[in-house]
């Protein structure tokens, strides 16, 4: 590990906002699909810094249920790439160590592209490094709604009673069931906003923003957020205790 962070904690969650392709593009003269698919390199040499940093689970906001309202031409671009580095996707998995996990609701893709999907869970399951989480078609509202209906059959079949019903019980009903939530959020290109992103998770999550492009996006930049999470007090809602 490089002298930078060797002495720092590195989190265990860290989840990421990539925001900026489509500005990163437009500075360069470039179509959006040209940033959106530089964003997806920036992506691959993330995964693979995060695995060497010790970073146990990394989750990047792929595709949100608002992504559909963008033009018919820059979803379809989307799509295709998205489809490419699945295959490329795949091979980082495997020369990592990594294992990858898609939340959201997948179905509303094409047939190819969810068995994509389901093929980098299925291939990858039983590695033990990172585990690399990618939300697609995912929404943090949309996930609560859809965790409250499953919850709601749930004690509709007798088989959970409404006072048994704790955060826990309902985390377990989330698309990050099982999961960590995220110690640290970065969000790129310099907005101040959620986005409805893992807005269950994120309740006690240190937030970092960068003005940096995702595109731009780096180690060194990486190693920043860290730095600035090292400096935080996690008190949790509670009072810091000597």
């Amino acid at each position: 590990m490089d002298n930078t962070i060797e002495n720092m904690v590195i989190p265990q969650h860290v989840a990421l906002i990539l925001d900026g392709n489509g500005r990163w593009a437009k500075k360069r003269g470039l179509p959006r699909s040209m940033g959106h698919k530089e964003g997806c390199v920036t992506v691959e040499k993330t995964v693979e810094i995060a695995a060497r940093m010790g970073i146990k689970y990394l989750t990047v906001y792929g595709f949100s249920t608002e992504n559909w309202k963008r033009s018919k031409e820059e979803v379809g671009a989307l799509m295709q790439l998205f489809r490419f580095y699945m295959v490329r996707l795949l091979k980082i998995a495997k020369n990592n160590n990594v294992r990858v996990k898609m939340i959201g609701e997948r179905n509303r893709f094409d047939k190819d592209i969810v068995e994509g999907i389901n093929r980098l869970e299925r291939e990858t399951k039983d590695n033990t490094g990172l585990t690399f989480v990618i939300a697609v078609n995912y929404g943090g509202r949309d996930e609560i709604v859809r965790a409250a209906k499953k919850m709601a059959e749930e004690v509709k079949m007798n088989r959970l009673n409404p006072e048994d019903i704790t955060e826990n019980v309902f985390s377990g009903f989330l698309d990050t069931a099982n999961m960590p939530d995220p110690d640290l959020l970065i969000r790129t290109s310099g907005e101040l906003r959620l986005s409805n992103y893992l807005l269950w998770q994120l309740a006690y999550t240190e937030i970092y923003v960068t003005d940096c492009l995702w595109p731009d996006f780096s180690k060194e930049e990486l190693e920043k957020a860290i730095a600035a999470y090292n400096k935080r007090e996690r008190r949790f809602g509670g009072v810091q205790t000597k």
